[in-house]
């Protein structure tokens, strides 16, 4: 045995496993890499550089997902109904009515000073509640209608796909934390498979020393260590149960896991109140839906003068009336648009949400269910692939080189 350690043949065979578990672990982590970064494209287009799979498709990937869980999971309807129409509108309401006097004040003195600094403070308090009074109910018809409209305005695909195809990083992080384990083990398998194709090589190689040898087998490592990974993560689709063994795909196995993970950042980051209103008011709809805020709102300036509302139309003159009515409009859009994006009420309303889309995403088939990662790796797979395939030839080349070339030269 020791005469065998020191024999230098002993440790060139004994090299073939490890490196080909070298080139197996390299190969893989090489690949997952590839499919995530860079995020922008680096080198010189359009063929010298390279840039993440995910982030170069990102809409096309963006689509994709939500093709295979949003839009299987919950309508617009049920979305925006689980946000509750009603606790926005109370949300409105106590966010407005502390700052009345300000935003009266604010809009009446960019637009009549003069009259608003000569009008005596009684009847500006006049002003002040007869705004409070009516807001409630302003509020209400508005969220009313919106509700009963939401399919029309919101394209929730739409806007899911714009953010993802814009925020590459958070598209990433999306398949990255949900497929975790998955890659993770990509990464590992290619040490243990590589290993045992090692065994074969060393085996074939002591049999028949033939130049391609070692080149082969380097790129069937590079190759076959990607594939068989693939396989065990997504295959067999459905449980099967040997013995005491239950046996299915990885990813598969973890669905309630993945569907928590995967909700909790739709729910948080992308469906958040602040964007749905965002989306609703500026979407491809929006036009219609601000025109809808405005109708709602601008019955305000006549709830606010009242009986005296002949005496404002003429101290505004024959047009200001109605320039007031439209810069209250305007101000509610504004409102609209910057006051939901409160932490603590996103917050509250996106764990509403995310109830209801955990469930549904645990309910879906296992062949519904993969399509949520699956993309990943079926993009571009043949470069990945192929690259794969390429630095394990290179590896078994340089082997054969630098690991037995002194040998073979005296054959």
């Amino acid at each position: 045995m020791t005469d065998l350690l020191h024999r230098p043949e002993f440790w060139q065979y004994l090299s073939i496993p490890v490196i080909a578990a070298l080139i197996g672990w390299v190969t893989n982590w090489l690949a997952i890499k590839m499919t995530f970064y860079p995020l922008e494209f680096v080198g010189a287009r359009p063929i010298w550089g390279w840039q993440g799979i995910i982030p170069s498709k990102a809409r096309k990937m963006a689509a994709k997902s939500v093709d295979a869980t949003i839009s299987k999971i919950g309508t617009v309807q049920e979305i925006f109904q689980q946000i509750d129409p009603e606790v926005l509108g109370e949300y409105v309401i106590q966010t407005v009515e502390p700052r009345t006097e300000e935003y009266v004040d604010e809009l009446m003195l960019r637009e009549y000073p003069t009259f608003w600094e000569n009008l005596p403070q009684s009847a500006r308090n006049m002003v002040y509640e007869r705004v409070r009074k009516a807001i409630p109910g302003l509020v209400g018809n508005l969220v009313d209608d919106l509700s009963a409209n939401i399919e029309g305005l919101l394209d929730i695909k739409g806007m899911v796909i714009d953010q993802l195809a814009r925020d590459k990083r958070l598209l990433n992080r999306i398949f990255l934390e949900c497929g975790e384990k998955e890659f993770r083990f990509i990464v590992n398998s290619g040490l243990y498979f590589g290993f045992l194709f090692g065994l074969v090589q060393m085996a074939v190689w002591y049999v028949y020393q033939a130049w391609w040898v070692l080149p082969f087998f380097g790129l069937l490592v590079g190759w076959a260590t990607n594939w068989i990974a693939l396989n065990v993560i997504f295959r067999p689709l459905h449980e099967h149960t040997v013995g005491p063994v239950r046996i299915q795909g990885l990813f598969l196995k973890r669905q309630r896991e993945v569907a928590d993970s995967f909700c909790h950042i739709v729910t948080h980051e992308i469906l958040t109140v602040g964007n749905i209103i965002n989306a609703v008011l500026n979407g491809p709809n929006g036009a219609r839906a601000q025109n809808m805020v405005k109708k709602h709102i601008k019955p305000l300036v006549d709830e606010t003068a009242g009986m005296g509302k002949a005496l404002t139309q003429m101290a505004f003159g024959p047009t200001g009336f109605a320039t007031l009515k439209q810069q209250v409009g305007e101000k509610a859009l504004q409102i609209s648009a910057t006051s939901f994006h409160n932490p603590v009420f996103e917050k509250d309303r996106a764990e509403a949400v995310e109830s209801i889309m955990v469930e549904r995403m645990v309910a879906l088939s296992s062949e519904e269910f993969q399509d949520l990662l699956r993309p990943c790796f079926q993009e571009d797979e043949i470069k990945l692939i192929l690259v794969g395939a390429a630095l394990g030839f290179a590896a078994g080349v340089a082997q054969f080189v630098f690991v037995f070339g002194e040998r073979l030269a005296g054959f």
